[in-house]
């Protein structure tokens, strides 16, 4: 047998051994699914019709915390940095001393940083921590010995005395004044404006008295629960976090592999291919669509791997229905033709310099 008719059967040969040098990317579950294997780190679990209806068995949908819905604020108390507008009807120089043409805010008398502020013929006066009705009632009470009658209305004009903060991804971020009206959490989200981009709504995080209380605003917005007014209080903290590290990864035989990022916290399966662009029709092998899903600590559970036989005519309605959720791997594998294809892609090059190796041979010898 000559160089190159050997040259011939060893590219055959090879040639019928493909499928097993085939390179690309490939899962193999055979090893994965050996149920007597006490060893393995992943367990692989079919998308069906009753793991769905497990799932949503399954799901509980966190509630709002009884003493928030139940909190109903005080009416306000002045507090330092606090400006008060105080009017005296029918003595003008009480009421505007720096005149009737300047403004609200130049006759505004600001509580000092010890709670207290002077008033004529009242003196100095400890406000803060007083209601503005108890405050009206105090000013009549001393200035009595010297109006008859006296007509004394109360007003804030300046809030400076309580707020909440805002962190996280808000537009605004700057604090809140707390006012004589009564701020609902709504009224605050509203004005601070949530970054929809970049926010992750199902994490947002209301820190009161040193408790935390997490509210998901995907799902509790749409509920009747949520519906009623959350009132805040002073002090109160919303933090708002991003979706930088809540993603989950589209790979394999897709269009356009990406990080997702989750906006909200419904996300499901065709949600997610269909954002990656879908699957590449050419190279996907339908029934190779899995959800991997790890575990934190691999010392005491094991993972989970989700496949979907997305040749079923159920796949739709059953990808439709299963939820992906922050970490997960969506890994669609490629079909045998492409492992195949790409195999002789490789392969061919290699035989050309083979095959001028045994034709340089061949005239050597002749």
């Amino acid at each position: 047998m000559n160089v190159r008719n050997a040259v011939v059967l060893a590219a055959a040969a090879v040639l019928l051994h493909g499928c097993m040098w085939a390179p690309g990317q490939h899962m193999s579950t055979s090893s994965m699914m050996r149920s007597e294997d006490e060893n393995s780190r992943v367990d692989i679990v079919p998308i069906t019709p009753k793991l769905i209806a497990m799932d949503k068995a399954a799901e509980t949908v966190q509630g709002i915390a009884p003493e928030l819905l139940s909190f109903r604020p005080e009416p306000y108390r002045i507090g330092a940095g606090d400006t008060l507008y105080i009017t005296v009807w029918d003595h003008p120089e009480l009421t505007s001393p720096a005149g009737p043409q300047q403004q609200t805010l130049a006759n505004g008398r600001l509580v000092r940083s010890d709670g207290t502020l002077f008033y004529p013929y009242v003196g100095e006066l400890k406000v803060s921590g007083l209601t503005i009705e108890e405050l009206r009632k105090a000013i009549s009470d001393k200035l009595a010995k010297y109006v008859e009658k006296p007509q004394v209305d109360v007003n804030v004009i300046g809030y400076g005395s309580q707020r909440i903060t805002l962190q996280g991804a808000f537009v605004k971020t700057d604090p809140q004044s707390i006012t004589a009206i009564p701020t609902t959490l709504g009224q605050a989200i509203g004005a601070a404006m949530v970054n929809t981009e970049q926010a992750n709504l199902a994490g947002l995080v209301l820190t009161r008295d040193g408790h935390d209380y997490h509210l998901n605003l995907d799902v509790q917005s749409s509920t009747k629960e949520f519906a009623q007014d959350i009132f805040l209080k002073p002090g109160d903290r919303l933090f708002l976090p991003y979706n930088d590290r809540q993603e989950a990864y589209i790979v394999g035989e897709i269009n356009h592999p990406m990080a997702l990022s989750f906006k909200t916290s419904d996300l499901t399966l065709t949600q997610a291919i269909g954002r990656a662009g879908g699957l590449n029709q050419t190279t996907a092998k339908g029934k190779s669509v899995y959800v991997i899903r790890g575990i934190e600590d691999l010392e005491k559970a094991k993972g989970t791997v989700y496949q979907l036989d997305a040749r079923s005519p159920d796949a739709f309605i059953l990808a439709d229905q299963f939820k992906v959720k922050p970490g997960d791997v969506v890994f669609v594998g490629p079909a045998g033709v492409t492992r195949w294809n790409r195999f002789l892609t490789q392969l061919l090059p290699l035989t050309g310099i083979i095959s001028n190796a045994a034709n340089a041979s061949y005239n050597l010898d002749h």
